[in-house]
């Protein structure tokens, strides 16, 4: 049984930046590579999945 990531994503770009969207209360900066393979990665602080769509709208 798997648990449901906290957030999902959806962005345009295979490599992506989470700083945990807290402002102070966040979590480091970290880069995040989404693998061809399976389409999405999660960030391994807060959990945020993001998910790679080429029609994705960029933030």
């Amino acid at each position: 049984m798997s648990i449901p990531a906290p957030e999902t994503k959806f962005v345009n770009s295979r490599r992506v930046a989470c700083d945990g969207g807290e402002g102070a209360l966040g979590h480091p900066r970290v880069w995040l590579q989404i693998p061809e393979e399976t389409g999405w990665v999660e960030c391994p602080y807060c959990d945020a999945r993001y998910v790679y769509r080429a029609d994705a709208e960029s933030a």
